[in-house]
């Protein structure tokens, strides 16, 4: 989603400075790795089904080593049925469409190094705004239910019992039948106006949306004078947990998120608690942290 972004200038306003950014580490890049994901990803339409491999999902790894791993296992009779099917692909990808060990270790050389470029600096921000949406939708679930949760997702999709559509307009018209499949609504930092569908024969299609985001999406809140105040007052880490467990969040997420290991996390949303900014719950083997009312009236107050 986010490389076709950078082809064009959708959503100027929220993603101008972040393309600004990738692009500049993308020009230090070997070129032959950027033409290569520009082929493999079509301007509009669905995206190649083997480029989003559901086998790192259900696994119990998860991060991009774990997804190419997956994408680099998949069967030569997957990649040769998709990659042909990619509008004006070019003779040289044949090498791919065949899965020679070579075009399929340069293609996992590529996605590391774009990662690196246009999606790492950012990491921490794209899993908070996820994490946001997230925790807002299992909210709006366990108040409302199912039909609850569609019918808040407005104007990106619309329920229409028995039928969930895409809001209007949007440039690909198709139908897909569930049958008895489920369907994982998957939010996307990169996703832009319209939802994106990704079949899997035999498995749930999945259906990324637009998470909301702002212009200062891709570097945080942080410099608002009220952050700063905030940051004074807690210090910067620990205004940094508070504002994480504001969306609530495990200690392995308050971790990713902020940066620290995972001990210190633990250390900072204890103190938190033991102040009466934060609860903690124990779910299973994780413990789930938010705010009080006290802490989210403080967060409130520094327009975090």
């Amino acid at each position: 989603m986010s490389i076709r972004l950078l082809r064009g200038t959708r959503g100027g306003a929220v993603f101008d400075p972040w393309r600004a950014q990738a692009r500049d580490r993308l020009s230090r890049l070997p070129q032959r790795y950027v033409r290569l994901l520009r082929h493999l990803v079509p301007p509009a339409g669905d995206l190649p089904g083997f480029l989003t491999p559901r086998r790192a999902e259900q696994g119990l790894e998860t991060g991009i080593e774990a997804g190419i791993e997956a994408l680099l296992g998949t069967p030569r009779v997957q990649l040769r049925r998709e990659l042909s099917a990619l509008p004006g692909a070019p003779s040289w990808l044949r090498p791919l469409a065949e899965g020679e060990p070579a075009a399929l270790t340069r293609l996992g050389a590529a996605l590391r190094a774009y990662h690196h470029a246009a999606i790492a600096p950012f990491w921490p921000r794209v899993r908070s705004l996820v994490d946001a949406e997230r925790a807002a939708r299992a909210r709006t679930v366990l108040d409302h239910g199912t039909e609850g949760l569609l019918a808040a997702m407005r104007p990106a999709l619309l329920w229409r019992a028995p039928v969930l559509e895409v809001g209007h307009p949007h440039p690909v018209e198709r139908e897909i039948r569930l049958s008895g499949r489920g369907l994982v609504l998957a939010p996307s930092a990169f996703c832009w106006r319209w939802p994106v569908t990704v079949v899997h024969p035999g498995l749930p299609p999945v259906l990324m949306y637009p998470v909301e985001r702002g212009p200062e999406w891709w570097t945080g809140p942080d410099h608002a004078p009220g952050a700063r105040a905030l940051a004074d007052l807690l210090g910067p880490t620990r205004a940094a947990c508070l504002a994480v467990i504001g969306n609530s969040c495990t200690t392995g997420e308050l971790a990713r998120r902020t940066g620290v290991t995972a001990p210190t996390a633990s250390v900072h949303a204890t103190t938190l608690r033991a102040a009466g900014l934060t609860t903690s719950t124990r779910q299973g083997n994780t413990v789930v942290h938010t705010p009080t009312p006290l802490g989210t009236a403080l967060l409130r107050a520094a327009g975090t």
